[in-house]
């Protein structure tokens, strides 16, 4: 594969990463492909994904990972099956899929995030007028529009997000396993799955108080600086709670088979404030590189 067909085109390893993947894709999105020599669903995949990225016009970048010769890098993405394409926007994964997609799909799944909607500033500017609500009362609301209109489901994923902010973890995940397969993997749900997942991961543990507590007794307790990062995170301060796992990837690195990096990436996946997210990735990419 030429990674020189289009000056969109452009290889990506463990030195450019940081540079032309996260701080790029602040300005323009970027399209990470994953693939190999011997891959033969890669070679179906790569050159459609090159025709778009010429079609496209500096709408995206396309940058190509050979995952033989960036095995860590691979890592740092879960990379499990090849070819996997991941977009990369404002410093986050907004989306990916894997395998080879046909050139339909190809074009629908680009056409979701590169081609804004028409009206959306001005929703977004009537939205900022409209005074907050409470999750339990959007919860209300959200049950008598599903109750007047049952035929609109994104209204079951917006009450999925409501029960979840609640702390209603159960209800959350009935309501989120309930929704057709086209929502099942919109970017929300898979945002929100990530996020029920943390929590269950904080049934039954110590209080912030407790775990503040072991970690004053002892600073490298690197089970409670995990829990007490769960707890932040998906509190009011995900900021500290990002903290903690960086602590441990600096320190402990290999603790529980790299649970921070696991950490880490799966609470990038759960949080929408880009900024933050491209900020505290490009720490953990530099502690990693």
């Amino acid at each position: 594969m030429n990674a020189a067909v289009s000056p969109h085109i452009f290889d990506v390893d463990q030195d450019n990463f940081e540079a032309e993947v996260l701080q790029a894709s602040l300005k323009t999105p970027v399209l990470v492909d994953f693939w190999a020599t011997w891959c033969g669903p890669c070679k179906t995949l790569g050159p459609m994904l090159e025709k778009l990225a010429t079609e496209y016009n500096g709408a995206f970048r396309l940058g190509k990972v050979d995952v033989d010769k960036n095995q860590e890098l691979a890592g740092v993405f879960g990379i499990r099956s090849i070819p996997t394409v991941m977009l990369v926007k404002d410093g986050q994964i907004l989306d990916g899929f894997a395998g080879a997609l046909p050139e339909g799909q190809l074009r629908e799944f680009l056409s979701r995030h590169l081609q804004p909607q028409e009206g959306e500033i001005e929703e977004e500017d009537v939205a900022e007028d409209l005074p907050s609500e409470s999750p339990e009362q959007a919860i209300n609301r959200l049950q008598q529009e599903i109750a007047a209109q049952p035929d609109r489901a994104e209204l079951k994923l917006d009450l999925a997000t409501a029960l979840a902010h609640a702390g209603h973890v159960a209800a959350a995940e009935t309501e989120l396993n309930s929704l057709p397969a086209n929502l099942a993997t919109d970017t929300r749900a898979v945002r929100l799955r990530s996020q029920l997942d943390l929590a269950r991961s904080l049934e039954g543990t110590p209080s912030s108080d407790v775990l503040e507590q072991r970690i004053h007794a002892n600073a490298q307790d690197w089970e409670a600086h995990d829990l007490l990062g769960l707890r932040l995170l998906l509190g009011d301060d995900p900021s500290a709670g990002l903290e903690h796992w960086l602590l441990i990837l600096e320190k402990a690195r290999d603790w529980r088979e790299g649970q921070a990096k696991k950490r880490l990436l799966a609470a990038f996946n759960t949080l929408d404030d880009a900024e933050l997210v491209s900020r505290y990735r490009r720490r953990m990419t530099s502690l990693l590189f």
